[in-house]
């Protein structure tokens, strides 16, 4: 007998859950002391894009309110780990790039977190953890407010194979 859809939807949904929560426990531990997972993932954004994005930007693409990425990026600018300027062609925003110690502490936090990310590809072995990455990306994507959607797609993260 086939499963409906409702009950694969639900079966589907309560493992990616339950992996999103052992994985954000994992990891946080596994971070330095004093590192988030939220300031990870802000740096990691900035990082990764090599360029000055806006606080309602980042919000959007990590599906954050502003007021949590506002609490977020004053604490990643007390610790010296990004640089926020006003944007001189829009005296109402500002733009928010990664330091040098930023950098830094990203390349600490990534050398902290890859044993337990690199263990777990290695129990269920490089070929599925392959396999699984296009619908997961896709699955993100279709998930992905429309907002948040353009500046992923903008920022070429999301490539669709």
């Amino acid at each position: 007998m086939q499963e409906s859809d409702e009950s694969l939807a639900v079966a589907l949904f309560s493992e990616i859950f339950m992996a999103d929560q052992l994985a954000r426990t994992r990891l946080a531990k596994a971070l330095p002391k004093g590192m988030e997972l939220s300031h990870f993932t802000v740096l990691n954004q900035l990082a990764r894009g090599n360029q000055e994005r806006t606080p309602a930007q980042l919000a959007r693409t990590l599906n954050v309110t502003r007021g949590a990425m506002t609490n977020t990026l004053n604490r990643l600018e007390w610790a010296g780990h990004i640089h926020v300027r006003p944007d001189w062609d829009d005296a109402r925003r500002k733009l928010v790039s990664i330091s040098p110690a930023g950098r830094a502490a990203r390349a600490a936090a990534l050398a902290a977190v890859l044993p337990v990310v690199t263990e777990v590809v290695r129990a269920i072995g490089q070929d599925r953890a392959r396999a699984v990455l296009p619908i997961l990306r896709e699955m993100r994507l279709g998930l992905t407010p429309t907002d948040a959607r353009r500046d992923i797609v903008d920022r070429k993260v999301f490539v669709r194979e």
